[in-house]
């Protein structure tokens, strides 16, 4: 019984925050007339403001972001075209993000260098998964397949890794950047201060559960290489 209950519980933990930050962003996601700007012009007048020299706005399909390499704060069709509080919300926090690049912020620069690590990391972990099962035929020895399944699990911290530096920097991003910009900025009234407030903690925490779902998983592993 106690088995099951843990189980759903770290369904709930792993699940949850996902399920709730979608049912809150899409109801947030409607137009409103008195929102007298896009997200996409938001994020550009932002860019202005503060004078983010070199960072430019354009429309992506692979979701919203801000790539430092390219200084492009890429939104997609419903925040860039949208005059929703969602839309207000999210160009806010990826403008965040490029305020975070400019000033260069220390986490934002570790996590741009672990995600090339973690992107050769994810090759190679994936090539020792492939690999193992013909080492031990053809070697019959479990020496060599479980070299290469702990190298494929190394592979899985570097991942873990790049989502635990991630959760402080979104968080930064939302609640240090984008929160302070508009409600300083006056930009919301109260009232949807408080429903901004809402979108930016439910997308904290699909940040929070994904980093502990790769944890979840690297754990799982280890005690698999461990028997």
């Amino acid at each position: 019984m106690i088995y099951l209950v843990l189980i759903l519980l770290l369904l709930v933990l792993l699940l949850g925050p996902n399920l709730w930050a979608q049912q809150v962003i899409k109801k947030y996601s409607v137009d409103r007339a008195d929102i007298p700007g896009t997200g996409a012009e938001l994020a550009q007048h932002l860019i202005t403001k503060f004078e983010l020299a070199g960072v430019d706005v354009e429309l992506t399909e692979i979701g919203d972001h801000y790539d430092p390499q390219d200084k492009k704060i890429r939104l997609t069709q419903p925040v860039f075209e949208g005059r929703s509080l969602t839309a207000i919300a999210v160009a806010a926090h990826e403008t965040g993000h490029a305020i975070q690049d400019s000033t260069e912020y220390p986490l934002l620069q570790t996590r741009t260098r672990l995600v090339k690590y973690a992107a050769f990391a994810e090759k190679v972990g994936s090539g020792a998964f492939l690999l193992a099962p013909l080492a031990g035929l053809l070697l019959r020895t479990p020496a060599p397949p479980m070299l290469m399944l702990l190298i494929a699990v190394l592979s899985m911290g570097v991942l873990s890794l790049v989502h635990l530096v991630t959760l402080p920097v979104e968080i930064d991003a939302s609640f240090n950047k984008a929160l302070p910009i508009l409600e300083q900025g006056g930009y919301v009234n109260d009232k949807d201060l408080l429903v901004v407030k809402k979108i930016l903690r439910a997308c904290a925490l699909t940040y929070l559960a994904g980093s502990l779902a790769s944890l979840f998983n690297l754990w799982r592993w280890l005690r698999l290489i461990r028997r």
